[in-house]
């Protein structure tokens, strides 16, 4: 990602694309090296693809970083999102942006995210699930797994996953496959659903 100086203020926001607050423009922290919202364009594709499953799903936003995954999530009409992080500035953001928008169901949690997996196996699944680990610590097939174990996957559910590296390297746990797959500058995104046997 472009990295931007700190007096430029528009690089500390972004916008939601669509749904109830759409064209909302919320800010983020700009001091912490790892955290990027989605690209727009990248969001854009990804929330299309989400479209029939967002109405009433219920979401994990691991990582949840600026938070512009979880709310883009709710504008379209997901029934809650449980947004992970463990800055306790990003969720303190998060939090003020909830209020802005009085926006009543997201549950945010400021906890490291491999740990609060680990914790909450058997306790209940997700029909979404987005998985945005900052890039250089390359957590996503550990989170996969933890998920996988965890019974944290509701039948149907789909995990969206970013990467800078190209998603189809990446060992899926066992009954999962990528179904979609793209990259946007050097961003790879794609989602993975669990194959019915």
């Amino acid at each position: 990602m472009t990295s931007h100086s700190s007096k430029d203020k528009s690089s500390n926001r972004f916008r939601i694309i669509g749904g109830q607050w759409r064209s909302r423009k919320l800010s983020f922290p700009g001091h912490i090296p790892s955290l990027r919202p989605t690209p727009d364009r990248v969001r854009e594709t990804l929330f299309n693809w989400l479209q029939i499953k967002l109405p009433g799903a219920n979401c994990l936003d691991l990582f949840t970083g600026s938070g512009s995954l979880a709310l883009e999530a709710l504008s379209r009409q997901a029934a809650s999102v449980t947004a992970i992080d463990m800055s306790p500035d990003a969720i303190s953001t998060l939090r003020s942006n909830c209020a802005l928008l009085k926006c009543e169901n997201l549950i945010m949690v400021s906890a490291d995210s491999l740990d609060w997996l680990r914790k909450q196996a058997g306790k209940g699944g997700f029909d979404i699930i987005f998985l945005d680990p900052p890039y250089s610590l390359k957590l996503i097939p550990q989170c996969l797994s933890l998920i996988d174990a965890g019974n944290l996957a509701n039948e149907g559910c789909v995990i969206y996953m970013e990467s800078d590296e190209d998603l189809a390297n990446i060992m899926l746990p066992a009954h999962w496959q990528l179904t979609r797959n793209k990259k946007a500058g050097q961003v790879f995104y794609g989602v993975c659903e669990r194959v019915i046997t």
